[in-house]
């Protein structure tokens, strides 16, 4: 069958003696909690993918998982490789066999078959094979062992023993064993989408990208091709975090001196809004919103405009900040603080009703009343001075320009709190949904809301809470023509809405479309999608920390509860911000960035390229607070390693008697394995990172070969030595424990009110 003599292959790096102790530990694991059970991800230990182009060899996994062309025709190549010592009949008899065995890479399950989701453990060199299949093979391709392997066990045993092979081979899961895992239903009913749990709800990931600050409230980039992400604290200091993770030592803006904020639990005042201007990347301008002391010691809020400072590119200019627009407070509650600007390039202010409780101030509430800036959504030219004083422009078109009585600014109205709005992407194909504007509207005693905002539109409030009303009089006032949230949910749910934004981005390619957004008090993570026909949104949780959906390096089960915000980077990707504690002075704040477990864009498509930006401020290199799933089950692992060590020299005092005796020191548990890297800077650049894939090096083509098919898929793709093809050891991650619920904040806060930073009795106001 052989045509050619086989070359001898060395001793493979795993071939390591595992410790007795730790793999029993490991049995144990995986009998009462499975937590070790096979999940699709690839050698890479990222998600799987569709693949961009047609797959020519492995056309098996063309659809989805872990083989994008060009490694494709590297598997071909190297095919061709074994095969040319095969004659005709081998062809026919082996042919078969090792296409399957090498095609496993592509398999949406390869970290399993080659055992990589489990860093204890080394990395095979043939994947997984079922008894029934691997006896096949061994049967009529015993012989081709060693052209695919340079394990000399498996060499060793390819002669004679085949059960000693296969055993080698075998995996404890015999679903996951190939080619069982291409036939079981429950592994590929669902293969791809997002994962949900038996509840429906969604099974995302997070990645920790930031901490240690004091209650983030804005997470903005500038859109100036640099990437670099402006995150504003609500004491009013303003950070640069540059597209590597780290941050700049000195702020962006500090504000400190003029801004009004306190350290009570609660304070809704502070700095609340950044938005840079359209044109960035030549006026250099952006604006800010924040609460101020005027004269007599009169609370603002107030807009203004500032500039980059051209001596460093990466601090605003002090000594440049305009006032736009300053708005008096009637109370220390209610206060808005979302900028932004639309397709219009028009900037949008988002006011909060004026505070205390159920909008008291004249007739009709701030809200309902068109001459006030309060409860409002305002909408403004800031390129230009307007008439009268004002330091900026109404559009022609704002819907009550001509209306009198109203000011002009206003563009909609009927709003109590809007806490963080955004503008819809669109579709990255279709451009659908397009230039969309959703706020989340916090409610007063039973209602949150969604709204998408319309120009001219009424909003409800105070007449109106969620779909109910709130003052029966003005409710049934047939002329309120108020317009309807896209969604409400009780205070059973949560007590104080965080608006989010539409996902847009590329690496998660499942999330197009959905609206995720939170609730600041229960810490809930919550997703809206539309359907397309009903125009109705339907909503579904979101699950943290699944065993079977966040076991992958560098993702977290945990997060702080009481989500302030939620944020979209250049590249279209979805962050929220959150904090343990909610006081605007405590550094307990993080970022969290989403990753959809399931699949993810296929390597290369999501590559960008920073502008690079010169920096004199010292880098501050992140370092996360945050346990990963992998070190949670590391120390599971270990501390049943302790446990069983102990116990087994409980009951053999003889043996522990003669041990102590003996100079000599025992062997480690571990000693022959590779063990878990140490968390840093190391471990985080071997883990699959959920960031923009870099750059490819293009391969060296290889010379002919003497057959017409081998030389026609050597010039596809790269053929690499089989004394060299071996797969590279690295850490493969491990299943996180059970759902967990975002962590809590410290027993003794109290009950928060109105936007949520109000901190109130047993009675809401």
């Amino acid at each position: 069958m052989l045509s050619r003599s086989i070359p001898r292959g060395g001793r493979a790096p795993w071939l390591l003696t595992s410790s007795r102790i730790f793999c029993l530990c490991l049995t144990v694991l995986l009998g009462q909690g499975g937590l070790l059970q096979g999940h699709p991800q690839c050698l890479d230990y990222g998600p799987p993918f569709q693949p961009l182009l047609h797959l020519e060899f492995c056309s098996d996994y063309e659809t989805f998982g872990c083989c994008d062309q060009r490694k494709d025709h590297r598997i071909a190549a190297r095919y061709w490789d074994v095969m040319e010592y095969f004659d005709l009949k081998g062809h026919e008899r082996c042919g078969g066999y090792i296409k399957d065995i090498l095609c496993q890479e592509c398999s949406p399950y390869a970290a399993h078959l080659y055992d990589a989701e489990n860093p204890r453990t080394p990395l095979r060199n043939l994947p997984g094979l079922c008894s029934d299949y691997c006896s096949a093979f061994h049967s009529n391709c015993h012989s081709a062992i060693s052209l695919l392997t340079n394990d000399r066990r498996l060499q060793e045993s390819h002669d004679k023993d085949g059960a000693r092979f296969c055993h080698l081979l075998n995996v404890p899961d015999k679903d996951y064993c190939f080619p069982n895992v291409l036939r079981s239903d429950h592994l590929n009913r669902n293969l791809g989408v997002v994962a949900e749990d038996p509840r429906g709800c969604l099974q995302l990931c997070l990645a920790e990208v930031a901490n240690g600050l004091r209650n983030p409230v804005s997470m903005v980039h500038a859109g100036d091709g640099t990437h670099r992400l402006f995150v504003a604290e609500q004491v009013g200091v303003v950070w640069v975090y540059l597209p590597d993770g780290s941050r700049l030592e000195q702020p962006f803006l500090d504000l400190k001196s003029i801004v009004l904020t306190t350290p009570w639990i609660g304070d809704e005042r502070g700095f609340l809004g950044l938005a840079f201007h359209p044109q960035f990347h030549r006026n250099r301008k952006f604006y800010i919103y924040y609460s101020c002391l005027g004269k007599k010691r009169v609370e603002k809020i107030r807009i203004s405009e500032m500039k980059l400072s051209r001596a460093d590119r990466n601090k605003a200019d002090p000594k440049s900040e305009r006032v736009i627009l300053e708005i008096e407070e009637p109370a220390s509650n209610h206060n808005g603080g979302q900028l932004l600007f639309g397709l219009d390039g028009y900037m949008y202010i988002f006011t909060g009703d004026g505070g205390q409780a159920g909008d008291p101030f004249g007739k009709f509430g701030n809200a309902q009343n068109k001459s006030s800036l309060l409860g409002k959504v305002l909408r403004i030219d800031v390129n230009g001075a307007g008439s009268g004083g004002r330091r900026y422009r109404v559009p022609l078109d704002n819907p009550f320009v001509s209306e009198p009585g109203a000011h002009p600014a206003v563009y909609a109205y009927g709003v109590r709190n809007m806490w963080r709005c955004a503008v819809d992407r669109g579709d990255p194909i279709t451009r659908q949904g397009r230039g969309r504007m959703f706020c989340g509207d916090v409610g007063q005693n039973r209602f949150e809301e969604v709204d998408i905002i319309v120009k001219g539109g009424n909003y409800g409030w105070r007449a109106k809470e969620g779909f109910e009303c709130y003052d029966k009089k003005l409710c049934h006032n047939a002329s309120l023509d108020d317009i309807l949230p896209i969604y409400a949910y009780g205070h059973a749910v949560g007590k104080s809405v965080t608006g989010g934004y539409v996902y847009r981005g590329c690496e998660s390619p499942n999330l197009n479309g959905l609206y995720i957004f939170g609730d600041f008090m229960s810490g809930r993570l919550m997703a809206l999608q539309e359907d397309r026909k009903t125009k109705k949104w339907k909503k579904k949780d979101i699950c943290l920390g699944s065993t079977e959906s966040c076991a992958f390096p560098g993702l977290i089960s945990t997060y702080s509860k009481f989500i302030i915000s939620f944020a979209e980077d250049e590249a279209g990707e979805l962050y929220f911000l959150a904090t343990s504690y909610p006081s605007a002075y405590t550094p307990h704040g993080s970022i969290y960035k989403f990753v959809d477990p399931s699949r993810r864009a296929p390597p290369g498509k999501c590559k960008y390229k920073p502008v690079p930006v010169k920096t004199k401020s010292k880098r501050v290199q992140f370092r996360p607070l945050a346990k990963t799933v992998l070190d949670l089950l590391k120390e599971q692992s270990e501390e049943a390693a302790r446990k069983l060590s102990s116990a087994t020299l409980a009951s053999s005092p003889d043996r522990a008697s003669s041990q102590k005796g003996t100079s000599k020191k025992p062997a480690s548990a571990t000693s022959s394995r590779k063990t878990f890297p140490k968390s840093g800077a190391k471990q985080r650049a071997r883990a699959w990172s959920p960031g923009p894939q870099g750059k490819r090096k293009k391969s060296p083509r290889r010379p002919r070969g003497r057959g017409s098919q081998s030389a026609q898929w050597r010039r596809a793709g790269k053929s690499v030595p089989l004394r060299s093809r071996r797969l590279v050891r690295g850490r493969g991650p491990r299943e996180p424990p059970c759902h967990a619920e975002a962590a809590t904040a410290e027993s003794d806060l109290g009950r928060m009110g109105s936007r949520g930073w109000r901190w109130e009795p047993a009675e809401r106001a």
